[in-house]
């Protein structure tokens, strides 16, 4: 039975401001807002960087999942990919140390935004954590995103909700200490800097510094971001804000484990186990910054001007340990080394303006948000050479070895190898428009131009500006129904295409893939519109998909392209039960066929649960605890290893100490689950049972 399907992630969050919200409430009596509407705006704030349209998560023809500060916070998630295993429907495939890739219904993300704005990551790689303290919240919104960027695939969209100055001063200050020599300390303070509340600022600064249970792993994470925001004339709101962080990772892994044996056995070590060298490391540093202009025409429309500027920078020097034969021997040697060294930059630009607001028509609203974007980037990767011939391909003692197996290459001056750019343009459009008094539809259209020149990012193209421009339209389609005034049924539609950076066996690059999607389901309020329930009923066709097809001869990974289908269910409950109670129920089921028919992607876990829950002990309310469990049905790759299912389990307690003063203990992986992290691209072991003590204090 075929199924109406969402595709385009046109799935606006609207969610309400996070923190301080009923502390801002009690004082925005005292601040004059007859002229002065950014306090108002303070308050009210929404995401739109779903569809652009200011919808609540049930208003929305599509799936949206959120993780909190206060969740991020409870559990101890300082990195976004750790925070991210919260959610509803991804999967973390941390296959190295530094790197990991998402899925979301049997798809890589490959979107990733912060406050709605961002640019597709064609290899889906992401490289090191960002400090989840910057942020009010992070939303998951599951399928194809057409109205988001116009590009992609139907994977979901990742957007990062960045934290803004609020209309009280006050802020936290804490402190961490914990196993593997963990140390961090945070603060996060606002500041209103005129009387009238005009004008506001708010300062973020992380820094965390740990071990790891893996050998000799060490990293380092400085984060600081500052924001501020104010009145400009009587309609106007003017945001500046700048980020800057730099992680430092010593001794990292540069491709993941061996655990299969030539003869086809699998090989089990310790969880420490690493391939990594003492002289190996990969830095990353990267700078922000944003400018964003509202001013208000009148009371129902908006116009908004944002520029986004980003410049990243990684330097390495790792050491890749590859088994040629395809396994290990019997007694753990057949491993080689590859060094590699390089300095890669790169530099995002974003331009957007669009006009939003309401109207009456036939004597009902709608909603309407029209705009223009622009993005630009431009990467550039430099190598240091070395003698191949000294220090190439070096046999390995029997594995697991030390850290000092492997000399570090003499390395050769700083030389340009490979770049690229690529451009986006895009006019979009989307509205609500209210039907009758139980229907609205949302329609969309995005008209997007990409350009691309320069060569493949890892150099594994035949030629350069072998990239074909590329034009679409791609439509959106939704339709809302209230079928009670707690009970909301949709269904939507879209299709959308992505560039491809993988290429051929003969180095050239693949053509643009294409998806079409579609979505069912049924959201409901209960426990007075305290709990959200969504059912949704998925289907996702992505036609010429790149998929891993082998090596060449030259050490080069090639892909073919094909057909591949996700059809599957997603349920979530999401809410409070009761005054103290929290709780999340997410499942996924899906099922990934290639052209043929059958199963493909095996390394994509087929059934996912997740669920956490908090709440306050009674008789002893200063004390909160919590648990939150993740299950994955088993996984497998050709050629590797297969992974049986499993299940996490991440506790907490927080302890009130005073009205200001909170200590609080993590607990992770509490059961000691000896598990493998990921599939897709090799594997590493997940992290063992370890623990963790915050002091948190209001200032």
């Amino acid at each position: 039975m075929k199924f109406p399907l969402l595709a385009t992630a046109c799935a606006a969050l609207a969610s309400l401001t996070l923190g301080d919200a009923r502390a801002e409430e009690a004082t925005t009596e005292t601040v004059a807002t007859e002229t002065v509407v950014v306090t108002g705006k303070r308050l009210g704030r929404v995401s739109k960087g779903a569809t652009g349209l200011p919808l609540e998560i049930k208003e929305t023809p599509q799936t949206i999942s959120t993780v909190g500060q206060q969740e991020m916070l409870d559990y101890g998630l300082s990195g976004s990919n750790d925070a991210l295993r919260l959610a509803t429907g991804i999967n973390v495939e941390q296959y190295e140390t530094n790197r990991a890739v998402f899925n979301a219904r049997g798809f890589e993300v490959q979107l990733t935004q912060v406050d709605g704005l961002g640019m597709t990551n064609d290899w889906g790689t992401v490289v090191g954590q960002m400090d989840t303290f910057l942020f009010e919240r992070i939303e998951l919104i599951r399928g194809a995103n057409g109205l988001l960027t116009g590009v992609g695939n139907a994977s979901g969209t990742i957007n990062y909700i960045r934290k803004r100055p609020t209309n009280v001063d006050g802020g936290q200050v804490q402190f961490s200490a914990g196993s593997w020599g963990l140390k961090r300390g945070a603060l996060d303070y606002n500041k209103v800097l005129t009387e009238d509340g005009s004008w506001a600022a708010r300062l973020v600064v992380a820094h965390e510094d740990k071990d790891s249970y893996l050998r000799a792993l060490h990293d380092r994470r400085s984060t600081v971001y500052g924001v501020v925001d104010g009145q400009i004339g009587d309609d106007g709101v003017l945001t500046l804000g700048f980020t800057h962080q730099d992680a430092r990772q010593r001794s990292p892994m540069w491709g993941s484990l061996t655990l299969n044996r030539v003869d086809g056995s699998r090989v089990d070590f310790d969880t420490s186990a690493s391939t990594s060298q003492d002289w190996t490391y990969w830095n990353t540093r990267s700078q922000s910054a944003f400018v964003e202009y509202a001013h208000s025409l009148g009371t129902d429309w908006e116009a908004k001007l944002t520029y986004t500027h980003r410049r990243g920078e990684e330097d390495v020097r790792l050491l890749y340990a590859f088994a040629s034969a395809g396994g290990l021997n019997a007694d753990n040697t057949g491993l080689a080394g590859w060094p590699y060294a390089s300095f890669v930059t790169t530099r995002n630009d974003i331009v957007d303006a669009n006009l939003s607001g309401e109207f009456k028509a036939l004597g009902r609203s709608h909603h309407l948000i029209t705009g223009i974007s622009h993005s630009r980037q431009k990467t550039a990767t430099d190598l240091f050479p070395y003698d191949t011939a000294t220090y190439q391909f070096l046999p390995l003692p029997a594995f697991p070895y030390g850290g000092n197996v492997y000399p570090e290459p003499v390395w050769g001056a700083r030389t340009p190898s490979t770049g690229g750019t690529q451009s986006l343009t895009r006019l979009y459009a989307a509205a609500q428009l209210g039907l009758t008094e139980e229907a609205k539809a949302i329609v969309g259209l995005n008209v997007v131009r990409l350009r691309r020149e320069g060569s493949s990012l890892y150099g594994s193209a035949a030629t350069t500006n072998a990239y074909p421009t590329t034009s679409e339209v791609s439509p959106y389609l939704g339709l809302t129904y209230a079928l009670t005034p707690d009970t909301l049924a949709y269904l939507s539609y879209s299709d959308i295409f992505q560039n491809q950076d993988h290429t051929d066996v003969n180095g050239a690059y693949l053509a643009p893939m294409k998806g079409v999607n579609q979505e069912v389901g049924i959201k409901a309020q209960w426990l007075g519109q305290q709990l959200l329930t969504t059912f949704a009923l998925f289907s996702a066709e992505q036609k010429g998909m790149a998929t891993y097809a082998g090596v060449t001869s030259g050490g080069t990974y090639y892909y073919e392209p094909k057909d591949v289908t996700s059809r599957g269910f997603e349920f979530e409950a999401t809410g409070k039960l009761g005054q103290d109670t929290q709780l999340t129920l997410g499942l996924t089921r899906l099922r990934l066929t290639g052209p043929d028919g059958q199963p493909i992607y095996e390394w994509v876990p087929r059934t996912t649960a997740n669920a956490r829950i908090d709440t306050r002990v009674s008789g002893l309310p200063a004390l909160r605890v919590g648990a939150a469990a993740r299950w994955q049905s088993g996984t497998s790759k050709t050629g590797a290893i297969s992974q049986s299912s499993y299940l996490l389990l991440n506790a907490f307690a927080a302890y009130r100490l005073s009205d200001a003063a909170t200590v609080r203990l993590n607990l992770n992986n509490v059961l000691n689950k000896k598990y493998v992290g990921g599939l897709v691209y090799g594997a590493i072991y997940g992290a063992p049972r370890s623990a963790t003590v915050s002091l948190e204090y209001t200032l």
